[in-house]
């Protein structure tokens, strides 16, 4: 009888509590966004998305770097118009589903975050990088402007910054990227992991509502003009007002002890 042959996850997925640790899991090849390794994030990200209990998710990469981006050699085997358009279909996929997940996402950021690895961290809400890390949007450098990285990209930086590491392809460092607004914070190698504990646990700490309402709440709103993202900012706030989460926050605080959050 011929044994089982055991396959690695391309995302391997780890459970602390109420917190999930995804793993980009392609070392040998920098991480590279495969269609195999998008489908693989998607149906992770589809399964977080329905789990009530989930209140945070932490994406990392294994080996020395996040991830290089699109497997280049895999596009170029299939030079079909029609096969690109469904690999970039997906990539977007998973990046808005990233985005639209109900609870927050952390990029854990080291070595590099290039291309469309550089998207995913931008699609993070949150991005704690180490002090090596470089980011960029490198596809210019082999004549392949990096569009769909743009999207996210755009929506971190500011317009000319965005638009000079698009046309040049250059790298910046993590502190380059943290003044930019692509990083949240920027920690010592040796420090990352300790970083990444310290705000998951601080996320863990709040009102599971609360963190659920906030995060649907502050993406919606930036898509409306002044007057409506007030209005519908107030409309949520009341609704919120109205949770057993925050009679008892502020009873908590009224009282001078801790809160006890409904699960």
């Amino acid at each position: 009888m011929q044994a089982s042959t055991q396959h690695t996850p391309l995302v391997m997925r780890h459970d602390e509590g109420k917190a999930v640790y995804l793993t980009l899991n392609l070392p040998d090849k920098l991480n590279t966004l495969s269609e195999e390794m998008l489908a693989s994030l998607q149906a992770e990200l589809d399964a977080i998305a329905n789990d009530p209990k989930v209140m945070c998710v932490v994406i990392s990469g294994s080996g020395k770097a996040f991830c290089a981006g699109h497997d280049l050699g895999q596009m170029r085997a299939t030079p079909e118009q029609a096969y690109y358009q469904d690999l970039f279909a997906l990539c977007g996929k998973v990046m808005q589903s990233i985005v639209n997940l109900p609870v927050p996402v952390i990029a854990r950021v080291h070595g590099i975050a290039t291309a469309a690895g550089c998207q995913l961290a931008a699609s993070c809400d949150i991005v704690i990088a180490a002090e090596s890390a470089r980011f960029g949007v490198s596809g210019i450098n082999v004549g392949l402007f990096c569009s769909t990285p743009a999207v996210a990209l755009s929506r971190n930086i500011s317009n000319k910054r965005a638009f000079d590491m698009l046309i040049t392809g250059d790298m910046i460092d993590a502190r380059t990227a943290c003044e930019f607004g692509l990083a949240s914070q920027v920690v010592s190698d040796d420090t990352l992991d300790t970083a990444i504990e310290e705000k998951v646990a601080k996320i863990l700490s709040k009102s599971p509502t609360a963190v659920r309402t906030g995060k649907a709440m502050f993406y919606k709103q930036k898509q409306m003009e002044l007057a409506q993202a007030y209005q519908y900012a107030g409309d949520v706030m009341a609704a919120n007002m109205m949770a057993a989460d925050a009679g008892e926050g502020i009873d908590a605080f009224l009282q001078k002890r801790s809160p006890v959050w409904q699960e």
